[in-house]
Formats: structure tokens, C-alpha cells, sequence
């Protein structure tokens, strides 16, 4: 069945890498040119494609007559988006006379809209998934083909996290591509009313703020980290990057951003209702480096105070 791919990231290179291999007629691969201020630290999806021989298209807008033009030019009987970025409207979604389907990374109708790996981390969500879906012109909205589960370990970070939605992604596609060709995979209405949206992320709202509970600020650290562009702080007016931060077990009373120092001399930060530990942390610009290490470096001394990272924009 003559396919279409329009797909880009790490999971997007996972679910077409796992079409071609179970021998999908991939016709065409539409992605995104690699921005350069974007940290690419993904499989390339283009790549993938050129080494399987497939034709590549790079447009500006997925929606524009040029690209519309390249997708109907192979007839695709089925259009897949994985990780694209760009929503795609009627003309091009009705360009697939079997169907046209989105692979999201939540389980809806939970989590639509963007940066699901983040939010569910931000959220201290404990399980997740990836459901494969008819698109229409809302996001993420249409019938879902299927689902596959996924525990969020409590220390899962949104790099560890999108691999196994990667894996997962390749199961739903393993067991569900026959299905869409045969014409019997399955359709189920979303519970619509119990949809939830959240919208893109932006570096700026990885921002701490030691007035929330510890919990909160762990989870915002873990879903920001490398190689997203991190939770921050403010100490000495210079922006401080925090990679790694977990519980600590301590028990004396502190006012939020206050830092103590623990016997190792690892940093502990005060949040609302408890302690923190900086694992790693660097200074903006400059190479990670262990909590104990930016102690020695910076002589920070107890009693100090870290500003949080709204700080900064103030």
C-alpha cells in the first residue's frame, strides 16, 4: 500500500525506520531541514530515508501547493505523521484515499497538543503512552487505532522517557501497519470531554521557583534536562543551569533558595517544604559539572541565597 511519512525527531526516525522494516511501500519522506539554532541530538529521519532509497521533501509548509503537488504525485493510499511539526490541513490529510494517521506521544485524549514528554514529567505524571489516531484538522482529535502503555520511572527524565515511547511507537506500528493495510485495524471514538491540552514549551519555562514543593522543582529539572535547554536559577545575578537535582534527607528549617551544604559537600537548596540536591549544574554557557564541583569552584557558602529563575526576567 503506496505510503507517505511525514515525520522528524527521535521517534519519528524510530517509527519510520520500523515501516521499512517490516516492509511498508514507503512512497515519499517529508521532514524538517535541521534548524540551526535547534540542538540536534536525534536520529536524522532524512538519512534514513536516503539510505532506503525513498525520495525526500523538506518544505517550508507541508501545506503549500508545492508540497501538496509532491505527496499526491506518488497517490499515497496512506499518510502517517510521526513527531511532524506542522499540522496539516484538509487538502493534504485527504490526499491518502485509505487514511491518514498521527502517532502522539500521550495516551489521549489525555495530553493533547504539544511537548507531551515534558508535561507529564512537569506533572509528575506516572504512566504515559502513545496511541495511534486518524487526524483530522483539530489536534490530535480524531478515532484511535490503538494505544500502548508506558511506566514513567520515578527516575525517568524526558530523554529516557521519549526512547521508550519510541519503543513503544514501533510495537503500535508493528502490530497495527498490517491491520490499516488489510483494512481491519480497529476505531474507537475519543472521550472528548475527558481531553486535556497543553500547550508548546519555550526555554523560558524552565524556570524554578523555590517557593514550590521540592517534587515540583525535581520534576521540572527532569523534564527540561539535557538535552532540552534545562531548569535554571539565578545565583550571583548569573544564570545557573540545574541538570540533576533529587529528594534530600534533611530536616532543618530554611527559607526557599537558602543553600546549605551536606557532609560531601553536595549543595542543598531549600523549596517550600523541603531539600534539594544539585547533582549537576553549570553556569550558563559553561560545561556541566557536579554540584560538588560548583561548590568548590564558585566557593559557595552556606547560608546563601539562589534566586529563582524568573528572576531573570524580572
Amino acid at each position: 500500500m503506496r505510503t507517505v511519512v511525514c515525520a522528524y525527531s527521535e521517534v519519528g526516525h524510530a517509527c519510520l525506520d520500523e515501516l521499512l522494516a517490516i516492509g511498508a511501500d514507503v512512497r515519499l519522506v517529508v521532514t524538517h531541514r535541521d534548524s540551526p539554532g535547534e540542538k540536534v541530538w536525534f536520529a536524522s529521519v532524512a538519512e534514513r530515508a536516503r539510505a532506503a532509497g525513498v525520495p525526500v521533501h523538506t518544505p517550508d509548509d507541508v501545506n503549500s501547493a508545492e508540497s501538496i503537488a509532491a505527496i499526491a504525485a506518488v497517490r499515497p493510499e496512506l499518510l502517517f505523521s510521526f513527531y511532524f511539526r506542522q499540522m496539516m490541513k484538509r487538502e493534504v490529510l485527504e490526499l491518502a484515499s485509505v487514511g491518514a494517521l498521527n502517532m502522539h506521544g500521550s495516551l489521549l485524549p489525555r495530553y493533547r497538543g504539544r511537548a507531551p514528554v515534558n508535561w507529564v514529567l512537569v506533572n509528575g505524571e506516572t504512566e504515559t503512552g502513545v496511541t495511534l489516531h486518524d487526524m483530522d484538522e483539530r489536534p490530535d482529535h480524531g478515532d484511535i487505532v490503538a494505544q500502548r502503555r508506558v511506566a514513567i520511572a520515578p527516575d525517568d527524565d524526558a530523554l529516557s522517557l521519549t526512547r521508550k515511547l519510541a519503543l513503544a511507537a514501533r510495537e503500535v506500528l508493528r502490530e497495527n501497519y498490517p491491520l490499516l493495510v488489510a483494512g481491519t485495524a480497529p476505531r474507537t471514538a475519543q472521550a472528548h470531554r475527558q481531553s486535556s491540552y497543553f500547550g508548546g514549551r519555550s526555554a523560558r519555562d524552565g524556570a524554578i521557583e523555590w517557593t514550590k514543593p521540592a517534587e515540583q522543582v525535581r520534576n521540572l529539572v527532569r523534564a527540561v534536562t539535557d538535552p532540552w535547554p534545562g531548569a535554571f536559577a539565578v545565583f550571583r545575578g548569573r544564570k545557573l543551569i540545574v541538570w540533576k537535582a533529587q529528594a534530600a534527607r534533611e530536616t532543618r528549617a530554611g527559607e526557599p533558595g537558602e543553600i546549605v551544604l551536606d557532609p560531601s559537600g553536595t549543595p542543598l537548596v531549600r523549596a517550600s517544604d523541603g531539600w534539594l540536591a544539585l547533582g549537576d549544574v553549570s553556569w550558563q554557557g559553561d560545561a556541566r559539572m557536579s554540584g560538588v564541583e560548583w561548590v568548590r569552584r564558585a566557593a559557595v557558602q552556606a547560608g546563601e541565597l539562589c534566586a529563582g529563575g524568573a528572576a531573570l526576567h524580572a
